[in-house]
């Protein structure tokens, strides 16, 4: 018995270590190139440099008349109103899914389940949101990204419902609770473990998004985080050292939030896997 703890200890011990160096390393390389000379990091050595150079982080904020800063204040706006919008929305959606059984609600949950499998048509996309006079908006941007991440958010909110007893809401019908009432005061409060793990997923998921703010918010004004990478490579020069310097100062923000909430994350994923 003793032979087999060691064992699994010792199992235990080398996963980690493998996943910390699987980890370490890519940013350990990215870490040195960002702290080396324009000449020295184009050459993408691991090596660490001969000479620091710890200014590219304030060259970075500076570039191109503080562009960072502007793409942080617009990707803060857009993961905000985002995940804001995606927790009461596909909670409700979710809501009634999980309670009404018949064979109109299994027809419109699969086909909010094939968004999860089908990507975004592009063209009609931007098609129709010119037509709205709403195309570049940050406003057609939330509603975008809202609509994409709706499927995986409802997903997870049904999976958590069907463990809320029916008996809740129907001692509360008894006191004279409409339905409204019923899903903000008793579901809604009930709902903490789900939402924190969508407020992390959909979070990190939203600012690190390149490919729909560069098709659906295009312009210098627009700009996201992950769009700042463009600056430092062209056809004729790249500057590779402010380029990971920029890598590593939109990562870290990310990185943090979910290391504070991985428990969270995970005890979230948990509580969703339950059987409607």
């Amino acid at each position: 018995m003793k032979k087999q703890k060691r064992l699994t200890l010792i199992g235990d011990i080398v996963g980690v270590l493998v996943t910390a160096v699987l980890f370490l390393i890519p940013f350990y390389f990215m870490f040195v190139q960002s702290i080396k000379s324009k000449k020295e990091a184009a050459r993408l050595s691991i090596s660490w440099p001969t000479e620091l150079h710890f200014e590219n982080y304030p060259e970075v904020f500076k570039f191109n008349n503080y562009q960072l800063v502007r793409a942080f204040r617009n990707s803060a706006v857009l993961t905000l109103f985002t995940v804001l919008g995606l927790l009461f929305t596909a909670a409700m959606a979710a809501y009634v899914i999980q309670r009404r059984r018949d064979k109109l609600m299994t027809f419109i949950q699969s086909v909010i389940m094939l968004g999860l499998m089908i990507p975004a048509a592009i063209l009609p996309t931007i098609h129709m949101l010119q037509s709205m006079h709403i195309y570049k908006s940050m406003f057609s941007m939330v509603m975008i990204e809202i609509a994409l991440q709706t499927p995986f958010a409802i997903m997870l909110y049904k999976g958590f419902m069907a463990s809320i007893p029916n008996e809740l809401e129907e001692a509360a019908r008894i006191d004279g609770c409409n339905r409204w009432g019923i899903f903000t005061k008793i579901i809604f409060p009930l709902l903490k473990p789900i939402q924190a793990t969508l407020i992390i997923l959909v979070g990190v998921q939203t600012f690190n998004d390149f490919t729909n703010p560069l098709y659906f918010l295009p312009g210098a004004d627009n700009v996201t985080v992950q769009q700042t990478l463009y600056n430092y490579r062209s056809q004729v020069q790249s500057s590779y050292n402010l380029l990971f310097a920029d890598i590593i100062i939109i990562t870290i923000p990310m990185l943090i939030l979910f290391l504070i909430f991985n428990k969270r994350i995970v005890a979230g994923m948990v509580a969703g896997a339950v059987k409607g």
